[in-house]
């Protein structure tokens, strides 16, 4: 998954402006206490950082 396949997947899912807000605030223990934001700059690959998003957000499995 590339970085932009990420965000696109974000903005459907939380909303064009708070996707943004949210991945740089919200902090998740499966990244290692950092938030997506955080992991990406770190060099996270997005599809590991997409589930975790997922997982947090309670969404669909078919949306995985």
């Amino acid at each position: 998954m590339r970085h932009s396949e990420f965000w696109d997947l974000m903005d459907r899912h939380l909303g064009r402006g708070y996707a943004r807000v949210w991945a740089d605030s919200h902090v998740m223990s499966v990244l290692g206490g950092r938030t997506a934001v955080e992991a990406l700059d770190a060099g996270e690959d997005p599809k590991v950082v997409w589930r975790a998003v997922h997982a947090t957000q309670g969404l669909p499995a078919s949306e995985r």
